[in-house]
């Protein structure tokens, strides 16, 4: 495929803005650590939230829906989905708790909370298990895509994709910083969507497809039209809608829908001005996350099921491509080749926009993990504000040098999206349990992160998951093995709660009168305090109760929203307009909820 002028046009101006904010903030960027990684704490909402929903709109996302809806239809997005559930919690619950904790990393937070040598492991070993491996993985699966998009599209050999698309991303995101990357991220946000709508309009109306009426009735797609699982399906609906609803959503930690908020969803929050804008911009995220981006990919999904029923059609069609990297992932890059000039520019370079605004993320936050909770911990106590700049952008060129080399040997998305899911199974509890229960410990997350690795690692790769979790011949049914590694590390990590000795008085009390956290799991702290005349709690209403209203409020706005958008476009008016009615309502009552929330805060 050969690009004309006008579409090399657009991709050159895009990245000579990018390049241009880059340059230009790095001067303000460099100033301090603060700056390199938050920007002096005064990000409104409004700029933080398209950041995040920027951030998320990365080249392997629409890769990753498009694979899930080929082999599960739409309703196999559940598997994400639920994940809204986790995001809203963040946003009424955890956000303000954030944000008041004034940390320089989530990380950090461990140290806060805990206290001795327990606690400054937690947080060194983190910082290398998150900051590196798990980020390193994350950012292969982003080039991964970019991988396929660029041998698809312009012909280009896994290797010159990498260095071309990685090259650009590591300069500007080492000199600007985070101010750098969320700046971009609002000129990105605004290129991806674009691009993402005008190429799903397209796509549908093409000539092999015929309109969206010629969609929805192609017998290739009417069976993958439906938003919720057949119910009589009993495997899909417990695999794809049951589980994760009833159990992963707050059971596994996840980059980006972290139970209890965390990793750059945390560093976000702690870049906003105030406890409100902290609630605002992940609220504003998670409306654009679920409710709105997903349709214009799910659209050019259903449409490659026309254009290329099977993977033996895109190797047809595009038989250059190894064998290694074929996936029904590869159909999205394949029905953009379809694209005329102009808009094929504007495509290519919201791809690069998703690219680059995924990868500056996460280089920048991993970049902080290993400055802030390693390197000034472990290694340099004493570091000035210039070292710890210095070894934030170089850190940020090594990380990107790793997940590169890893992208080449990878082969699809939802294989990585599965193995990242299993990984963080079991922990999430803990992460929405330690801001309210006192007897939680550093022993407690500790045994959780091993239980959890060593049994996904176990069930993967050794005979003990084919004994358990065989189809045929396994003590239990396949789609029972992730609840399986919740349950087992989730008594793990309970048995060593108790098993250990809580933190120190000292420590719960200075956690306590920094976070004011509330509720029954701190009273025996609170009243202990208060019998030796120390009083740690301020006169504050416990918000949780009216955090939880607001997230399920919001859960049903978004959720409505989201089928209403469905079924408009489907065609189906009455669902539609009954949903969209059924979202006008909560909203207003959310709206309410919010404003109570806002005046507890002020």
């Amino acid at each position: 495929m050969e690009l004309s002028t006008l579409d090399y046009s657009f991709i050159i101006v895009f990245f000579s803005i990018v390049l241009g904010i880059g340059i230009y903030v790095s001067k303000k960027s460099g100033k301090n650590s603060s700056e390199f990684f938050l920007s002096g704490r005064n990000m409104p909402w409004w700029l933080l939230g398209i950041s995040m929903v920027a951030t998320t709109f990365s080249t392997d996302t629409p890769n990753l829906v498009t694979d899930i809806v080929r082999t599960h239809g739409v309703s196999g997005n559940w598997v994400w989905w639920a994940f809204l559930l986790t995001g809203l919690l963040t946003v009424f619950i955890y956000a303000k708790l954030w944000r008041r904790s004034n940390v320089n990393t989530d990380l950090e937070f461990y140290e806060m909370r805990y206290g001795g040598k327990p606690a400054s492991f937690l947080r060194k070993f983190r910082a290398i298990y998150l900051g590196a491996l798990f980020n390193i993985i994350t950012m292969a699966s982003v080039t991964l895509a970019a991988i396929k998009i660029g041998g698809i599209m312009l012909g280009l050999e896994p290797w010159e994709t990498v260095v071309g698309a990685g090259l650009i991303t590591v300069t500007f995101s080492a000199l600007g910083g985070f101010k750098g990357v969320v700046y971009t991220d609002f000129l990105l946000f605004f290129v991806a969507m674009a691009g993402a709508i005008g190429a799903a309009y397209y796509l549908v109306n093409i000539p092999e497809v015929g309109g969206i009426e010629a969609l929805i009735n192609h017998e290739n797609v009417q069976g993958k039209l439906d938003i919720l699982p057949d119910f009589s399906n009993k495997n899909a609906l417990i695999m794809l809608f049951i589980i994760p609803l009833a159990v992963q959503w707050w059971s596994s930690w996840y980059p980006g829908a972290e139970p209890g908020g965390g990793g750059y969803i945390a560093q976000r929050m702690l870049a906003s001005k105030d406890e409100n804008h902290a609630i605002g911009a992940t609220f504003f995220f998670n409306i654009m996350h679920y409710a709105l981006r997903p349709w214009p990919w799910i659209l050019v999904a259903l449409a490659s099921l026309v254009v290329f029923p099977d993977i033996a059609s895109i190797h047809e069609a595009f038989p250059n491509i190894a064998e290694s990297k074929l996936g029904q992932d590869l159909a999205y890059s394949a029905m953009l080749t379809k694209l005329p000039s102009g808009l094929l520019g504007i495509v290519l370079a919201s791809l690069v926009a998703a690219y680059m605004s995924t990868i500056s993320t996460q280089l920048n936050w991993g970049s902080s993990y290993i400055v802030f909770d390693f390197y000034k911990e472990q290694i340099n106590p004493d570091a000035t504000e210039k070292q710890m700049v210095a070894v934030g952008r170089i850190s940020t060129v090594v990380l990107m040098i790793l997940s590169a080399v890893l992208a080449l040997a990878l082969e699809n998305a939802l294989q990585i999206f599965e193995i990242l899911l299993t990984f963080g199974a079991g922990t999430g509890l803990i992460f929405i349990l330690r801001w309210f229960w006192w007897r939680i410990n550093s022993w407690s997350e500790i045994t959780a992160m091993f239980a959890s690795g060593i049994l996904s690692i176990s069930l993967k790769t050794t005979s003990l998951g084919s004994f358990l979790f065989a189809p045929e011949t396994g003590v239990f049914p396949d789609w029972f093995e992730y609840p399986f590694v919740v349950i087992v590390t989730t008594a793990i990590w309970l048995a060593a709660t108790y098993l250990t000795q809580p933190e120190s008085t000292e420590v719960l009390r200075s956690f306590y009168k920094k976070i004011q956290p509330g509720g029954p799991g701190w009273a025996k702290v609170v009243n202990e305090a208060k019998g030796d005349g120390e009083n740690i709690a301020k006169d504050e209403k416990w918000s949780v109760p009216q955090g939880i209203t607001a997230m399920l409020l919001g859960c049903v706005l978004i959720y409505t929203i989201m089928f209403a958008t469905g079924y408009w476009i489907y065609g189906r008016t009455t669902s539609a307009m009954v949903l969209t009615g059924v979202a006008i309502v909560s909203g207003f009552l959310l709206i309410k909820a919010w404003n109570r929330m806002k005046e507890d805060i002020m």
